[in-house]
């Protein structure tokens, strides 16, 4: 019997060299190789975004944290940008950014499957809009449509909030960019790594199996997840090998 396998997805751990410490009790070789992809991290922060304050900027990488670890959908791209405005220090930039993509995910995933609920109450109040900026009205109906996880519906409604402050004129904006820009990033990306996780305990994944993640036979005609994850996926059998990673090579020649 085959499964979905997500096997295209986006992230970057580097941060992780930058502030992990170096227990004594490792092996020799294990600090040798966590020292090498610290230095080589730290030269590739320089090449990405200059010599110009670098240690500001390699604080700023820091403070950011891993990206998300998800699959590749209409959020990747921007999503890599507003981290680098961070890095550069860019803050509001960065801010108004990751607002804009929030908004941005919510119109591409009411736009992207309102049509698989005609029958439903809420696809009269969207069917014929063709972009929102009313953030109740999506989230609100991307719930009823069970599409969003509570989780990142409630995430949602705080980065909603900052949205609102940081759009609509405040003064104290001019004084806490940073931490503003800082806080619209990490909800963000909560709500990447939750709703387009390419690992984790989301409703849509088979668990226990190690480095492997499968698509529930289930879910699979769900709109959300036959929208945005099938394309990720590939159709496997259990007896499946992975002969290449960059690229992807799968061999799957098992008479199931």
């Amino acid at each position: 019997m085959k499964r979905f396998r997500v096997f295209s997805f986006d992230f970057d751990a580097r941060a992780h060299s930058l502030t992990d410490e170096i227990e004594e009790h490792w092996e020799e070789r294990v600090k040798d190789h966590h020292k090498h992809n610290r230095a080589r991290t730290e030269q590739e922060l320089v090449s990405a975004y200059g010599e110009l304050a670098a240690d500001k900027k390699r604080l700023n990488f820091i403070d950011l944290g891993p990206k998300p670890f998800s699959i590749l959908a209409f959020h990747n791209r921007f999503l890599d940008q507003i981290r680098t405005s961070f890095v550069m220090g860019a803050y509001y930039p960065a801010l108004t950014g990751a607002c804009a993509l929030g908004e941005r995910i919510l119109n591409h995933l009411v736009l992207y499957l309102r049509n698989e609920f005609k029958g439903s109450p809420e696809y009269k109040r969207v069917y014929n809009k063709n972009s929102f900026d009313n953030w109740d009205l999506a989230i609100d109906t991307l719930k009823a449509w069970e599409v969003l996880l509570p989780e990142v519906a409630d995430e949602y409604g705080k980065l909603r909030d900052l949205r609102n402050n940081a759009i609509h004129f405040r003064a104290e904006v001019d004084e806490n960019d940073r931490s503003l820009s800082l806080d619209a990033i990490k909800r963000l990306s909560m709500i990447i790594g939750t709703q387009f996780g390419a690992l984790g305990r989301q409703p849509w994944f088979i668990t226990g199996v190690p480095g492997e993640v499968y698509i529930k036979r289930d879910w699979e005609s769900k709109p959300f997840v036959q929208t945005i994850y099938l394309p990720n996926c590939l159709l496997v059998g259990t007896k499946h090998e992975v002969e290449s990673v960059i690229p992807w090579r799968i061999r799957d020649d098992h008479p199931y």
